[in-house]
């Protein structure tokens, strides 16, 4: 597997948890969740973006609401639902418990060079 490819499956796996993160305590619509990925240094298209919040929508972890908009025409506002949230909060501990490994895993190799790691 290629570096990119190694990358892209990566980023592939956390899209859903950032869309939910940007969704915690407050509406957004699609343009502004892409907006706010780049600006975190994730790109995503539109082409990736609404099939993953129709999927969302669809598994009830998003509700949206249309809104007038001062600039065109209205737009599609999506929030976390209950079950949004707890996802969102399951997802934090996975997070958490997965960059854990990673540090530890890091921090021993970084310790103990190329030697085997001891069992965890």
């Amino acid at each position: 597997m290629s570096l990119e490819n190694a990358k892209s499956q990566m980023r592939k796996g956390m899209i859903e948890y950032c869309v939910l993160l940007l969704l915690k305590g407050r509406a957004a619509y699609a343009n502004d969740i892409i907006s706010q990925l780049k600006a975190a240094d994730l790109i995503v298209v539109e082409g990736t973006l609404y099939p993953l919040l129709s999927r969302l929508k669809n598994d009830g972890l998003l509700e949206y609401e249309w809104k007038e908009s001062i600039q065109g025409p209205p737009r599609k506002y999506y929030a976390l639902t209950k079950e949004g949230e707890a996802r969102l909060a399951a997802l934090d501990i996975s997070w958490t418990e997965f960059a854990h490994t990673v540090d530890l895993l890091k921090s021993r190799l970084e310790t103990d060079g190329d030697r085997m790691l001891p069992s965890l």
